[in-house]
């Protein structure tokens, strides 16, 4: 008996097959080698295609199986992790109607902020905990406003992870947690929000069955099986957006409890009992993968769009010919401040944490008789690490303060150099584990077909990696001050 979990990453997508006994990976697999193109039709866009994320989990499964370390058919339960906010539009017959507006897609932004408004900005953020900001209810309002001849023909409005459950196994479903990340769900009704499908007149037919993220959302079509080698009629046990997964994938699920990542984007996502919000909805509130209306857990968001897509951009620019590794590696021969380079880390959409301001990326202060690729590479990392300090201390504002950070030795965390500055802008130590979003995923799945009991049961084996410290003469404080200085005089020049 094995678990297949699906990651649909917007570089990439990863699958990995795990043994539930030993809670371990035996074979995982990433498709494509270079990273999947975001489509910008024009500026502050971002789109992806659907059925290039379908032909990229079939790729990356049928890699997987020639591993020839199991056996294809061992597989009873699929979990599905995936970008989150993303709009997918299908017909009655579920075919795709338009490219997907995938999560950092700037497009609706004046719509969302129109409808805090005319809803009310604390209506929403009460029942909402969050503005519909540049959600996927906004974007799904943007179809309507700009695409009528698109609008008029939907059936069911998904996100990405809804759309490959549909494509393995003809079914479509929604959860609480879902809707909760779309701007969909009342808190206070624990139902859809009358007041969004009011405000921007959708018909409640578009939304799919509302199931626990840990249940049966449908079964493994023969003709898909075959195909893929599997076993018909598997059930796909789990779905969750990748922030929310990759906080279960670290046991992440309890008060007080706090994950960060680093990939496209960069993530600190910290676990609440209380229907709280931030009043400039910088960071934000969706319902976590164990939320119910009786135990409330909800996962409080920091996003930053431009981490590891600004990492790709550089090295694109100044190393295409080297690894990540080697690129972790000319950094580390740069000093600490990188000798006065400061870097904001934007322009990959507008920045929730940024009042969805477009402040976009800058470099600062080069010095064309000192710097060079090394100081870049170094002072990307530090320009991350301090626009996670800066968005840590939102949160902190509202009330979550953690004593530790737990992470996966993934992407950007899988730089001892990135660890080390990410450890000492924040000052809170992190814990690196092995886990992954597909192990989280497919773990996730074992626990919605009841091969766990519980999740503490399914990450009972969870192999922490180490704990890195801040420094004891820590003397980042100045570069992080510096880089805060700079930040602001951007933020109101775009006032």
């Amino acid at each position: 008996m094995l678990l297949l979990g699906i990651d649909i990453g917007t570089s990439s997508i990863k699958v990995s097959v795990v043994d539930p006994v030993t809670q371990v990976a035996i074979a995982s697999a990433q498709y494509p080698d270079e990273e999947s193109p975001i489509l910008a039709p024009q500026a502050g866009w971002a789109e992806q295609l659907p059925d290039m994320w379908w032909l990229q989990v079939q790729q990356a499964i049928q890699i997987c199986n020639k591993s020839g370390k199991y056996d294809p058919k061992d597989i009873s339960a699929i979990g599905i992790a995936y970008q989150m906010h993303g709009l997918v539009l299908v017909n009655k017959d579920q075919q795709i109607l338009r490219n997907s507006i995938i999560w950092c897609d700037s497009r609706a932004v004046e719509i969302g902020s129109k409808a805090f408004e005319a809803i009310g900005e604390k209506k929403c953020l009460e029942r909402l905990l969050n503005s519909p900001g540049n959600f996927t209810a906004s974007k799904l309002a943007w179809v309507k406003q700009n695409e009528p001849d698109v609008y008029d023909q939907v059936d069911k409005i998904m996100l990405p992870g809804d759309f490959i459950a549909m494509r393995l196994t003809g079914a479509i479903t929604t959860s609480e947690s879902a809707l909760s990340e779309g701007i969909f769900f009342d808190f206070k009704e624990s139902q859809l929000s009358k007041d969004v499908i009011k405000y921007f007149g959708f018909d409640t037919s578009f939304f799919p069955a509302v199931q626990p993220v840990f249940s049966n959302h449908g079964e493994l079509l023969p003709a898909v099986a075959k195909t893929l080698g599997l076993k018909a009629g598997i059930p796909v046990a789990y779905k969750a957006g990748d922030q929310p997964n990759n906080a279960l994938s670290l046991n992440v699920l309890n008060p007080g409890e706090v994950a960060a990542t680093a990939g496209t984007s960069g993530v600190i996502y910290g676990v609440s009992d209380k229907l709280a919000y931030d009043p400039q909805s910088r960071v934000n509130t969706f319902a976590h993968v164990n939320y119910t209306d009786k135990q409330k857990r909800l996962g409080v968001l920091l996003c930053i769009n431009g981490t590891g897509r600004l990492y790709s951009w550089v090295k694109t620019l100044f190393g295409p010919s080297v690894s990540y590794a080697q690129m972790n590696e000319k950094a580390a021969q740069s000093p600490s401040g990188s000798y006065g380079l400061r870097i904001l880390p934007f322009g990959n959409g507008v920045e929730r944490m940024l009042n969805n301001k477009p402040v976009g990326a800058h470099f600062h202060n080069i010095d064309l008789n000192i710097h060079s690729k090394e100081h870049i590479m170094r002072a990307v990392q530090e320009g991350i690490a301090c626009a996670f300090r800066y968005g840590l201390d939102i949160m902190r504002g509202n009330g979550m303060n953690p004593s530790v950070i737990r992470a996966g030795k993934a992407n950007l965390f899988l730089s001892d150099l990135f660890a080390e500055i990410f450890v000492n802008a924040t000052g809170v130590p992190v814990e690196l584990y092995k886990n992954d979003g597909s192990t989280g995923a497919a773990l996730g799945a074992g626990i919605g077909s009841k091969i766990f009991a519980s999740p503490a049961e399914a990450f009972s084996k969870m192999e922490k990696i180490k704990v890195i410290e801040p420094a004891s003469n820590n003397k980042f404080e100045p570069v992080y001050q510096d880089w805060k200085n700079l930040l602001s005089e951007h933020l109101k020049i775009n006032q």
